[in-house]
């Protein structure tokens, strides 16, 4: 009788230390108290999860609104224009953490001033094998080896179109919409691929992305070459100006970051 009676004590106990855990943990990650984050979670997170499952998660809590939300109001000091677009605040989020668009709203009520989406690519992809993703501890860093894993074109702009007017009211107050396109791994003729990608997302972003950078994805660096690239932004630009929106979004071209500067200043000159 004591015994059940100890048993039953010790899982009410229990019962309240988890449910009082849980509270202060959602506090502290509402509230977003950095200290909590740096010294506490972060730490915990990393010893139990993966890199590439923290990432997963991270973008699903997100999506799902289970984030610290900014309380701070931009100043119009942060504002910024930029290829005829005005920008809320220059800090995005950069292609390769939303890779399928399923998190856009969640991290603009972060305080990020853009979101950039992707790389997408035109058919579904796995990527790279893993693991892909390594965490580098000293340096807080991570090397990232995914290879375009993609939800594919159609997926995305699904997700993307359904928020579409969301996206509008968004733009017109500084939170500008990336879309970043890639080719398939697979595929025989990269121009069609990035050609794709501008006609499938033309209408749903504020600029667009070819990135040739990536060393996951084998042969991508090659168009890199002045006139492989220029034949490549010929057919890009064409597309876009056939887009049949208000707008056109701006394009972006994205370029390994080790070239030298006579590379840089050579590729510079294709789009002219």
């Amino acid at each position: 009788m004591a015994g059940n009676t100890l048993k039953r004590r010790m899982r009410e106990a229990a019962l309240v230390l988890g449910s009082g855990t849980c509270l202060f943990v959602a506090y502290c990650t509402a509230v977003g108290d950095e200290k909590f984050y740096a010294n506490h979670l972060i730490p915990t997170l990393q010893r139990f999860l993966d890199p590439e499952m923290a990432h997963t998660l991270a973008v699903r809590f997100i999506s799902w609104g289970l984030i610290p939300r900014s309380k701070c109001k931009d100043s119009s000091a942060l504002e910024v224009n930029v290829f005829g677009r005005k920008f809320k605040n220059p800090v995005g989020v950069a292609a390769g953490f939303d890779k399928h668009g399923e998190a856009v709203d969640g991290l603009y009520k972060m305080g990020f001033g853009f979101v950039e989406v992707g790389t997408v690519t035109p058919h579904p992809q796995d990527g790279n094998p893993r693991p892909r993703v390594f965490r580098l501890d000293p340096d807080q860093a991570i090397i990232n080896r995914y290879g375009f894993n993609s939800h594919g074109l159609t997926v995305v702009q699904r997700r993307l179109q359904a928020r579409s007017e969301i996206q509008e009211q968004l733009t017109k107050g500084g939170n500008l919409l990336g879309i970043n396109l890639g080719k398939n791994k697979l595929s025989s003729d990269a121009a069609a691929d990035y050609v794709e990608g501008v006609r499938g997302f033309g209408s749903l972003a504020d600029y667009l992305v070819v990135n040739v950078s990536s060393p996951n994805t084998p042969g991508l660096r090659a168009l890199q070459g002045k006139e492989k690239l220029r034949s490549l932004l010929t057919k890009v630009m064409k597309e876009r100006d056939y887009l049949k929106v208000n707008r056109k979004p701006a394009i972006l071209l994205k370029i390994a970051p080790d070239l030298t500067a006579e590379e840089k200043k050579r590729y510079s000159q294709c789009g002219n």
